[in-house]
């Protein structure tokens, strides 16, 4: 947890030439120290009364332990705490420091000063108390400042159970600390839900069992090989398996609610959209010629984007402009060189490891849902609007990573994406609830994540994307990816326990090689207004275009300009990508260039 807080340096007090050595780097670090020692404070001895408000005064927190000081050395305060509900999973904090306390630490900042402060006339360590506090005055109010945060959020960690989920809503820099009288301060904080754990132990889960046959993986080869294939023009009437070139065109009540031109689609059995699915699509399309056009309906997903749209049924038009014939690429040397395999046979026995990779994947995705069902069904506790809004995303990478590590292709990636956006928020919702249990479950087994857990995941995904390790280490550090990664290998260190206690019932799986399908990485519903807009928008530049015309030689020289411009966009632009480049991964491109033709594994 941060806090944007600034301390002024030497320099910018008013003490004229006196100065002060910079012994502690920063405030900000030990703010958000304590704050994540408050986040951690598991072991606290007293939590929130259920339904109402806790207020408890210094006296009796002083009993903690019979200790004087907290474990980061700041003295015990007489603070004056009440916590209140403000909602599912947040509480109201609010923190009253007595003026005693103030001034002790306000004498505590002072003897600190002391030692490092250099004013004419005085020996270090030997300048009178007094004038200290005069001439360092802003410099001591910004140290108590954080002294009294850091010291009451201590404390607030080692007295309550609050176990916050994200940062408080607290502004450090509109706190001040009053001249006389107490100091008081709030903050709104999203906490952990509060529940009784679930039996983990004895669940009764059905295993689905499935052995990857040489037929399974003919299939599977001939859905491998469509990454590589080509598309060639055809004059006949499409079939299953070809592609078409379209403008999309879909209406809500004789409005146009989005226009998509030029897009190619494949004619496989599903056409899914980032908020609607179409069945069929491969049946309604077969037999289609270029200038033919072909209309059906499609429901909006129910957790669409545009909340108005949600549930309602929208026309679809499809006007085809070209027809396409897949080719699949020959099994030659070139494209066996291109996949890193010596023959085909080789080839086959990769893709038939991927299958059974998969095959686990689904096993376990399978029995995992059977857990999370049955840990979660008393889960009847509500979330925060806002907080599942801001873990949507995180919901949708961490799918995106696990069938990254079992081998899943890019189409196949993409076309789960689509559907997990298409049911994001009760998805987003369930799936927390189930983290919170798992997480639980976690510390009551004390489960650690090791950095050998996640150097061996990082390596995992490293062989099977083709990228360095290094390289991946350091994306995943940018994207912010690795929390989540982190997250995913406790929980299922978590679902492993849930699993070795278990009573299986094997069944027979279903075949490893499912139906292709189609997707387009857009949502169908966009306002009229837009269209309207962009209408309007274009129909202004041909004005200004015919207005322009007649002059050539002013036409030439906006041209010119605008080539310039172009130019020196072009460069920021270059200086800006090598801006956005974090230090982590020019880390890893300098490692790797020093490498050369290092192998992963050497690495």
């Amino acid at each position: 947890m941060n806090f944007d807080d600034e301390t002024p340096t030497g320099s910018e007090s008013d003490a004229g030439s006196e100065s002060v050595d910079p012994t502690e780097d920063s405030h900000e670090s030990d703010t958000e120290t304590a704050v994540v020692e408050t986040a951690d404070a598991g072991a606290a001895s007293e939590t929130t009364a259920e339904g109402g408000a806790e207020t408890e005064s210094a006296d009796g927190a002083d009993g903690a332990d019979g200790a004087d000081a907290l474990p980061g050395g700041t003295p015990r305060m007489a603070l004056e705490v009440d916590i209140s509900d403000t909602g599912p999973c947040q509480k109201h904090v609010v923190i009253k420091v007595p003026r005693k306390d103030i001034d002790a630490v306000h004498g505590l900042a002072v003897g600190e000063l002391i030692g490092t402060a250099e004013v004419p006339g005085f020996r270090k360590g030997h300048v009178p108390a007094e004038l200290v506090a005069k001439r360092f005055r802003q410099e001591l109010a910004d140290e108590v400042k954080q002294k009294l945060l850091i010291g009451s959020l201590e404390q607030l960690a080692v007295d309550h159970d609050l176990d916050p989920i994200n940062e408080p809503n607290l502004d450090v820099d509109m706190i001040e600390i009053p001249d006389e009288g107490d100091f008081e301060y709030e903050f709104d904080v999203e906490v952990r839900p509060d529940f009784d754990l679930p039996d983990y132990k004895g669940l009764k889960i059905d295993r689905p069992v499935r052995e990857v046959t040489d037929g399974d993986v003919d299939d599977y080869l001939q859905q491998f090989l469509l990454q590589y294939a080509h598309l060639h023009d055809h004059d006949g009437a499409a079939g299953p398996g070809d592609a078409i070139v379209a403008d999309l065109e879909f209406t809500h009540d004789g409005q146009t609610t989005r226009t998509i031109e030029g897009q190619v689609l494949h004619l496989w059995p599903v056409l899914r959209f980032r908020d609607a699915q179409l069945d069929g699509f491969a049946e309604l399309m077969t037999g289609v010629t270029a200038g033919e056009q072909r209309g059906t309906e499609l429901t909006v997903a129910l957790e669409a984007e545009n909340v108005a749209m949600r549930g309602e049924t929208v026309s679809l038009t499809l006007k085809v402009e070209a027809v396409k014939q897949t080719h699949l690429p020959d099994l030659d040397e070139e494209l066996l060189e291109r996949l890193g395999v010596d023959d085909e046979a080789s080839l086959r026995e990769a893709l038939k490891s991927s299958l059974e990779r998969q095959a686990e994947f689904q096993q376990r995705q399978a029995t995992r849902s059977q857990v999370l069902e049955q840990i979660t069904e008393s889960a009847n506790w509500e979330l925060p609007e806002e907080l599942v809004s801001k873990q949507t995303e995180n919901a949708l990478r961490r799918e995106i990573l696990e069938m990254q590590q079992a081998g899943f292709t890019s189409q196949e990636i993409q076309a789960r994406e689509n559907e997990i956006r298409q049911n994001a928020v009760s998805t987003t919702r369930q799936a927390m609830k189930e983290h919170f249990v798992l997480d639980r479950i976690a510390e009551t087994e004390e489960i650690d994540i090791t950095a050998a857990d996640l150097d061996s995941e990082i390596q995992l995904m490293a062989m099977q994307s083709g990228e360095s390790p290094r390289r991946l280490r350091a994306r995943l550090i940018k994207s912010g990816m690795i929390e989540n990664l982190e997250a995913q290998v406790r929980e299922r260190k978590s679902i492993d326990i849930i699993l070795e206690h278990a009573e299986f019932n094997d069944t027979e799986a279903e075949p490893p090689v499912q139906e292709l399908v189609t997707t387009v990485e857009q949502s169908i519903c966009q306002s009229s207004s837009y269209a309207d807009a962009a209408a309007a928008e274009e129909a202004t530049s041909d004005t200004a275009a015919e207005e322009q015309a007649g002059d050539d030689a002013a036409a030439g020289t906006d041209d010119a300009a605008a080539e310039t411009d172009d130019a020196a966009t072009e460069t920021d632009d270059a200086a800006a990508g090598t801006d956005d480049e974090s230090p982590a991964e020019e880390e890893a491109d300098a490692s790797d260039e020093a490498s050369g033709s290092e192998s992963d594994d050497g690495e």
